[in-house]
C-alpha cells in the first residue's frame, strides 16, 4: 500500500479557516487555573503571508466584537 504524504510549505495559500478556542484547566498545587488557547488551522499558519512564528509574543486586544492580535 502506498501512502501519499503532503507537506505544507510557505507557498501554500490558505488565508481563511475555522479555528477553535480551548480551555485547558491545569492544577498547580491545590489550585486550578484556566489556560486558553486559540487553535489556528495548520494550512492558515503555514501560509507564506502568516505574520507570526512559533514563540512570538503577541498583543491581544478586543475592539467591539473584534479580536485583534499583533506582535508585541
Amino acid at each position: 500500500m502506498w501512502v501519499k504524504i503532503m507537506s505544507i510549505n510557505k507557498d501554500t495559500k490558505m488565508r481563511k479557516g475555522i479555528g477553535r478556542l480551548i480551555n485547558r484547566r491545569t492544577k498547580t498545587g491545590k489550585k486550578f487555573y484556566d489556560r486558553f488557547f486559540i487553535y489556528i488551522p495548520t494550512k492558515v499558519a503555514m501560509d507564506g503571508t502568516f505574520p507570526f512564528k512559533e514563540g512570538d509574543k503577541l498583543e491581544i486586544e478586543i475592539k467591539g466584537k473584534t479580536l485583534i492580535i499583533r506582535k508585541a
